[in-house]
This record gives C-alpha cells, structure tokens and sequence, in this order.
C-alpha cells in the first residue's frame, strides 16, 4: 500500500493514483500539508526540522514521509514538498525546486529509501505535475528494489 504526503502538489498525486481503475488494492490516501503548521501537526514534522532547515528541504521530506508512514498502515510513502509558483521563490530555493522522500517499512521501523531534489522549470501547473511523475516514478523505482508480498 502507498500513501503520500503531499505539499506542492496539493493532492494531485492521489488524483493520478485514484484515477487508475483498481487503485483501492494498492493506495490507501494521501495527506495534504501545505502549512508548516499542519505538517507538524498531522505529520509530526518537528518544529526544529523546519527552522533550521525550511519547509522545502530534504529534512523537512524525509520527516513527511516517515509521518506518513506513522499515521497510516501503508507500506511505502513519497513526500513531496516545493516552490511551485509563481510567487514564493527566492536566491535558495527558486520557483521549480521540489524535495521528495520515498519510505518503506522495514520490520517495525520506516527507512527512508531515497530523496531527491529537482528545479523543474515552467508554469506552476507544469512544475506540479513534473512533481507528480517524479513522485510516481521513485515508487517505480522502490517496489521494482522491494517488492512487497
């Protein structure tokens, strides 16, 4: 089962999932935190993650999808958290740059798998979904390196 974390792309990564006929046999849901403040309250992301490192940060990813795992019975979570546009860019972080966590069980512990950071370029609607191939394709990437019986 896959459950997602989702802050830029605002729930469009369910939308992709639940729009393939069967998807109940292997998506459980997705959480959307696009406030700092929700992602520590629904996920756990820790106050100290995100000052010290910023919403859009491989930290505050990796703690999103260990969240998700936490709160959900899920075997694996992407999270995925950025600038999408057009607003909100700056010399660190410009429009386009997208973290994203993938995170696996592993016995009774969650073990990131991977991260990754992107800028992708053009409209917020083109970087939103270039964040939701990417999300999709590192779950690709992680099922075909772990398959889950």
């Amino acid at each position: 089962m896959l459950v997602c974390a989702e802050s830029c792309t605002g729930g469009l990564i369910a939308a992709t999932c639940t729009s393939i006929p069967g998807s109940s046999d292997w998506f459980e849901g997705s959480f959307v935190t696009y406030q700092a403040r929700t992602k520590r309250r629904v996920l756990g992301v820790a106050a100290a993650t995100l000052h010290q490192h910023g919403v859009v940060s491989e930290s505050t990813a990796r703690e999103m999808a260990t969240g998700a795992l936490d709160h959900s019975e899920a075997d694996i979570a992407v999270s995925v958290t950025g600038v999408a546009g057009p607003a909100g860019g700056d010399g660190d972080h410009p429009i386009g740059t997208v973290w994203f966590a993938w995170a696996s069980r592993d016995g009774d512990a969650v073990v990131v798998k991977r991260t990754a950071h992107h800028v992708f370029p053009g409209s917020r609607e083109q970087v939103r979904r270039a964040a939701v191939a990417a999300a999709l394709e590192g779950v690709g990437a992680i099922v075909s390196r772990d398959p889950i019986a």
